[in-house]
């Protein structure tokens, strides 16, 4: 018999459900990436909407001088020189500062509510009314441009809809991938799984500074454009439960379960007798390979709900708020989240500030945060599987990140060079502890043991500590633009003081 082709023993290598979480794993990541890409444009846009053109190309001033006219782009009511109304006055940090809140405040509220709806929905067709849903109102900020729209009206209500909507991924992605993965080795696997963050903003990045000096309405049209896309290959392929297509539903593959009918018993590791007097950490509690013989003390048993039992009543908003921890690390990430969030939508226009770079460079530049968020997220969650201490990881980095962001205020101004070494460690410290709280924290809570095994909690788990992360959200870009024009040393002095509060929660 000829021996198989290396590319089929690969592919044999891996049992068919290891391919299936496989095949998960990618297509939530592609499916939320999609999401962040979308809300990247408008910080990219920011330094287009309002900027000074007092350096025309000088034979354009030449021929209007010399015609006697004025030129076609230049607005009779524009105190700049050229701009997009009504983002050309004076209070223009106010006005994009209330279109970040618009969006964020909206996602916040939505946020609450979404894990509720989502519980006792379709995964597949929430998560796709969604996805379809965002596209078109991203697009629709975009066509502003095409149809010559000025009305602020106009794109605060496209920023509120498309935030309300948007709120349906977290809690359904986090959801899906919590049925499929087990505990084991949640931080290191929710840490990659969770750079989709930074992978999203990146290619946001990317797509809208292409566009961002030529035509900007494109830079919000594409990405919505996508997001659709993906909202169809989500309805196509989303599979929201292993049991679905018969396969496990925990990464051990090897554990005998017994079953009586209702209810599905799994025998735990024994502990060892040094361990006897230790409390046990229910994160690292193992399934123990039995093979059937000899006794296992009552209090190593886990009653988890059988397949064929009757469905489990999903839980209320108050009931999750009483699982321990969901209220600590709620308020943890409010103040965490203010600080990623204005990093997300003020970075590139302080970049173009400071190091007087145009929109398209300063996007570009600004991706390296966002580099340094993906091994940020990784870091945090190896971390904290090797510690076995979520909490204790977010407090280390975010002990950490104020003093950083400190030194990046100081240093930016220094030149490039300084700036891009300081983009990539902020990056790291402020997006490891929001990575850790919004994946694997939001899991580990939402399948907590005094839960007794109901699976229907980790939605609205994951929505109560997500929705409160993004009031903070909401009020770091909106202070950003109160702040900014005393000076842009004054934000990062606020972003430190809510570094500090996150730190003290």
């Amino acid at each position: 018999m000829a021996r198989l082709p290396a590319g089929i023993r690969f592919i044999i290598s891996f049992s068919r459900d290891q391919w299936y979480r496989a095949f998960i794993f990618i297509l939530t990541f592609l499916l939320y990436a999609s999401f962040h890409l979308s809300r990247k444009p408008i910080s990219i846009v920011k330094g287009e909407l309002h900027k000074y053109c007092t350096a025309w190309d000088e034979a354009n001033v030449r021929f209007s001088s010399k015609a006697g006219s004025v030129a076609p782009d230049q607005l009779a009511d524009n105190e700049t020189d050229c701009g997009w109304a009504p983002f050309d006055k004076s209070n223009y940090q106010q006005l994009l500062g209330a279109l970040d809140y618009s969006f964020l405040c909206a996602y916040a509220v939505g946020m609450y509510l979404s894990g509720i709806i989502g519980e006792r929905l379709p995964i597949r067709y929430y998560l796709t009314f969604g996805m379809l849903a965002s596209g078109a109102f991203t697009a629709l900020f975009g066509l502003g441009y095409f149809y010559n729209i000025h009305s602020f009206g106009f794109y605060v209500v496209t920023q509120v809809i498309n935030g309300l909507v948007q709120t349906t991924g977290w809690p359904s992605v986090v959801t899906c991938l919590g049925n499929w993965f087990g505990k084991g080795r949640r931080g290191l696997i929710m840490g990659v799984w969770n750079s989709h963050t930074s992978v999203g903003n990146i290619l946001g990045s990317l797509i809208a500074g292409y566009w961002v000096s030529t035509c900007w309405g494109l830079s919000f049209v594409v990405p919505g454009a996508i997001v659709a896309a993906m909202g169809i290959v989500c309805f196509l392929f989303l599979i929201e439960h292993p049991k679905d297509v018969r396969c496990s539903s925990t990464l051990v593959t090897h554990s005998k379960a017994y079953e009586n009918g209702t209810n599905r018993l799994r025998l735990q590791k024994q502990i060892l007798k040094s361990e006897k007097n230790r409390p046990l950490d229910p994160e690292m509690q193992c399934l123990l390979l039995s093979d059937g013989k000899g006794s296992v003390h009552a209090n190593h048993m886990v009653i988890l709900p059988g397949d064929s039992g009757s469905a489990t009543a999903a839980i209320s908003f108050t009931g999750a708020l009483k699982i321990p921890g969901v209220i600590e690390f709620s308020l943890c990430l409010l103040f965490a989240k203010l600080v990623s969030y204005t990093f997300l939508f003020w970075l590139p226009l302080y970049i173009t500030n400071v190091d007087h770079l145009d929109a398209k460079k300063a996007g570009e530049l600004s991706t390296l945060f966002d580099v340094g968020g993906i091994f940020g997220g990784i870091l945090a969650g190896v971390i904290s599987d090797r510690l076995e201490k979520r909490a204790t990881t977010c407090g280390l980095m975010l002990l950490l990140a104020a003093p950083t962001l400190y030194i990046f205020s100081t240093i930016s101004k220094m030149g490039l060079e300084a700036t891009v070494a300081m983009l990539l460690l902020s990056g790291a410290l402020v997006s490891g502890p929001y990575a850790l709280i919004t994946t694997a924290v939001s899991a580990d809570l939402g399948t907590h043991k005094s839960l007794k095994g109901n699976a229907h909690a980790l939605s609205t788990v994951t929505a109560i500590i997500d929705g409160t992360g993004s009031v903070g959200a909401a009020l770091g870009p909106l202070l950003a633009g109160l702040i900014s024009p005393s000076g842009w040393s004054n934000v990062f002095y606020m972003l430190m003081f809510a570094d500090a509060c996150a730190l003290l929660i």
